[in-house]
């Protein structure tokens, strides 16, 4: 028989209140009170019926996850970090796939979280970069967190979770100059995400400190898609003046380019380097694997709940600001240059 909280109460020789503060992670209970309770909600394996709490108080325990994101593993990987965090703090998550670029999506999403009583959202982009959006949650008065591309929040509204893509750009592309390529294209993602932008910035930066000249044939604009790799790969191979190496902006674009090149029979990593970003199973699951920067998506994704759940439990003005920076990984998808293809020296 499924145990209720009035045999937790009894279990632990509390109140009934008590053990609602506890599963409500309320801070005015004291912790030997706490650990008690939770001993007993362990042994009698209670779980709190989270749809009836929040139907029998005027406070929502229930946090949702928009987005509009063509990259699965990227969705699953955010899904399952605010998952995490929800089930840890006693939330229920409301997942909400949608367009972004629908007629009427800002009225349809403010009508829907109204509707459902939400405590709190969850914002990857595109939905955390538009503006409009942001204002309408911001006059409303809902709770929200955005996950970012970049190094800095573009203004207080409300807690964000940055995501430096641009210093691991830099890395990225450092480390192939410093394998001796200088002929190094760049395989865009979409022009309206942030992170493609940011992405682009590094490599150049990382160019320009090198003294390498840019040069515009080598920058693909494209989609975050394995087709878009492949279509990119056999544009930038059928050049003239062919690079050495490839920087995709994500593995799936990545895995495109590599199957593309073998199509063509260039050999990884002997005749053409390419690398990939955000360390997806894409990346492993590639022959060779694949040489990409890690991007912690579960990580940012429970960082960003905690942030969230914490503003909503104490409401502030002054908003807090994480950074992550992906880090370099290298596998065996990048090799130095060929000697015939070196044309330039590494300063």
């Amino acid at each position: 028989m499924k145990s209720t909280i009035i045999d937790v109460a009894k279990h632990a020789g509390v109140s009934i209140k008590t053990v609602s503060r506890v599963t409500n992670n309320e801070a005015s209970v004291r912790q030997t009170t706490r650990d008690k309770v939770m001993v007993s909600i362990e042994a009698l394996k209670y779980q709190p019926n989270l749809a009836a709490r929040n139907l029998a108080t005027t406070k929502s325990y229930s946090i949702a996850y928009i987005y509009d994101n063509p990259n699965a593993y990227y969705i699953i990987d955010m899904q399952n970090g605010i998952l995490q965090q929800c089930k840890a703090q006693g939330y229920e998550l409301l997942i909400h796939p949608c367009k972004a670029n629908s007629d009427g999506i800002v009225d349809e999403l403010i009508t829907m979280i109204k509707q459902a009583q939400i405590a709190g959202i969850v914002l990857t982009p595109p939905f955390s970069e538009m503006p409009e959006f942001i204002e309408r949650l911001t006059s409303a008065k809902i709770s929200f967190v955005r996950i970012l591309s970049g190094n800095q929040a573009p203004d207080n509204l409300s807690p964000c979770v940055l995501v430096n893509d641009r210093q691991a750009a830099y890395d990225i592309t450092d480390h192939l100059i410093r394998l001796g390529h200088v002929d190094i294209a760049f395989l865009s993602g979409g022009v309206g995400h942030q992170s493609t932008f940011e992405r682009l910035h590094g490599y150049k930066a990382a160019l320009k400190t090198h003294n390498i000249k840019i040069n515009p044939n080598f920058i693909v604009d494209g989609e975050y898609s394995f087709e878009s790799g492949v279509q990119g790969a056999q544009m930038l191979m059928k050049l003239t003046e062919k690079p050495s190496a490839i920087f995709s902006c994500n593995d799936e674009i990545a895995a495109g380019a590599l199957f593309a090149s073998r199509l063509m029979h260039i050999n990884i990593p002997e005749q053409l380097s390419i690398v990939g970003f955000e360390n997806s199973p894409f990346s492993r699951q590639t022959w060779p694997t694949l040489t990409t920067a890690d991007q912690p998506n579960i990580r940012i994704a429970k960082h960003a709940t905690s942030m969230l759940i914490n503003n909503i439990k104490s409401p502030t003005i002054d908003f807090d600001c994480e950074i992550f920076t992906p880090q370099l990984i290298e596998r065996d998808s990048s090799a130095k240059v060929p000697s015939a293809n070196n044309k330039g020296t590494i300063s």
